[in-house]
């Protein structure tokens, strides 16, 4: 057999593998697309109710009855609840080009109304309008109403960002006393997608993304359910600076420090506060530095980042030129360790005090991680033996434990070998509450990011600057998807 019919043998293998693949679940059963829309569209009367409720910011007592009296009206049919009604939150800009696709396909296998694209409707006004709206035909006594919003579940569209930006929203339902709380299912369309791939979701867009969507929404409409830390967190700086806050960061009045933890030196009459909630990670210095320089350079050209495997190569270059890999001058404070401008203060594991722990010099990064997956699925970490785990007072990391693994990463050289796992990253603490104090020296800025988002933080030499983290009482909901 000569090499071309080998080749066509062989690439003939391979096509009927995947198309034995597409439309399938993991159990191999093919999903009927009319069967599947059956059980995740919501009556047609609630999906309009819900959007003009959105659309006009109101949810208004006379059209929700209008409404309720057509779908209950005599003769009629009682409307029925849907096993798995599903809300897909959109965000049509990731993904590079998938994204408007991903949006007509899911149209496609659900009710138009119940996919929303994040640049139109804001996770915050589908909370306030739409799940409002199902409450109140539900106070009117429709049953179907009731059961779709108990048993409603969402799916984000996006990168970390997007998933972390919902996860928030959502959760000021428990604030309000509204359970429950919708769990969450990811279609991954980020760079890093790190809590995708912590919850089974998988690290990218799949290949056979048509097949793969109606895989996704049975899973979501039928996955088990796991809990997710969130973390708060609160800058508290001298007023005056100006801070470009990142979407996670919003300004408050309402931000105090913990009393128990003594501050060293005065205050500032005045302070500015700023509050903001993570899912995955918050860290300062050099990698923090090279994601602002990143987020800059794509929104200046964003030609050159048309998905996350140009975004990838596009960040790996750029932090070789950002002093990661290579310090030019070993007499630049800028380049020194971040022992130099901040000092670190912890509750450790099953402690309720507060004590400070030394940063190595050689550290310019300082990471603390909530998930096992990190810069698009490393695990920095590691997986810790028994024994040394014991001997540092440390416990096995999990999504839900309470506490946050603190890391540190040294220059270039030493993450570059952390991220692909032939080290781990240098062990600081694991802690269930964090205090960060800044203050400036020959330095005038740090750089930080939570789950993805940079900012430059300006630190002052008279007056110190603070960034407290505290675990959110309450924990969100994750479909997992495996």
């Amino acid at each position: 057999m000569d090499s071309t019919a080998k080749c066509r043998r062989r690439a003939s293998g391979r096509s009927s593998v995947v198309e034995s693949i597409r439309g399938c679940t993991f159990a191999g059963v093919r999903i009927s697309k009319e069967e599947l829309r059956r059980r995740i569209t919501m009556p047609e009367y609630l999906r309009v109710a819900v959007r003009e409720a959105i659309q006009s910011k109101d949810v208004d007592a006379e059209t929700v009855k209008r409404h309720f009296d057509t779908a209950y009206a005599p003769g009629a049919e009682p409307p029925q609840p849907p096993e798995g009604p599903i809300v897909v939150f959109i965000n049509s800009k990731s993904g590079g080009r998938h994204g408007p696709q991903l949006k007509a396909r899911l149209q496609e296998l659900m009710g138009e109304q119940q996919v929303l694209d994040l640049s139109v409707v804001k996770p915050h006004e589908f909370v306030q309008y739409g799940l409002s709206c199902l409450e109140k035909f539900a106070a009117l006594g429709d049953s179907c109403a009731k059961v779709t919003r108990e048993r409603i579940r969402i799916v984000a569209a996006g990168g970390d960002g997007t998933v972390g930006w919902i996860l928030g929203c959502l959760g000021e339902l428990k604030k309000q006393g509204r359970e429950p709380v919708p769990p969450t299912g990811i279609i991954p369309l980020g760079t890093g997608n790190d809590l995708s791939r912590s919850f089974g979701w998988g690290g990218s867009f799949p290949f056979n993304w048509k097949s793969a969507t109606k895989s996704i929404l049975d899973r979501v409409a039928t996955g088990p359910i796991n809990h997710l830390d969130s973390w708060n967190l609160v800058i508290s700086m001298p007023a005056g600076e100006k801070l470009e806050t990142p979407h996670s960061l919003k300004p408050t009045e309402d931000a105090s420090l913990d009393q128990e933890l003594d501050i060293d030196g005065e205050l500032p009459k005045k302070l500015s506060n700023y509050q903001g909630v993570y899912y995955n990670y918050f860290s300062i210095g050099m990698d923090a530095q090279v994601a602002y320089g990143f987020h800059h350079l794509r929104n200046e050209k964003p030609y050159l980042a048309q998905g996350p495997v140009s975004n990838k190569l596009i960040y790996s270059g750029y932090s070789c030129t950002q002093g990661w890999f290579f310090t030019p001058c070993s007499s630049d404070p800028g380049l020194r360790g971040l022992n130099n401008i901040l000092r670190l203060y912890v509750k450790k594991v099953n402690s309720s005090k507060w004590e400070q722990v030394p940063v190595p010099s050689s550290v310019r990064s300082i990471v603390t991680l909530n998930l096992p997956s990190y810069g698009g699925g490393r695990n920095p970490w590691g997986h810790l033996k028994p024994e040394y785990l014991e001997k540092r007072g440390f416990v096995e990391a999990h999504a839900d434990d309470g506490c946050l693994e603190i890391f540190g990463l040294k220059q270039g050289w030493h993450a570059s070998m952390v991220m692909v796992e032939l080290i781990s990253a240098k062990h600081i603490a694991q802690a269930s509450a964090i205090r960060f104090e800044l203050r400036a020296g020959e330095w005038d800025e740090a750089y930080m990011q939570m789950d993805g988002e940079p900012w430059k933080q300006p630190i002052n030499k008279e007056f110190s600057t603070f960034v407290e983290i505290k675990r959110v009482p309450f924990q969100s909901l994750m479909v997992n998807g495996k």
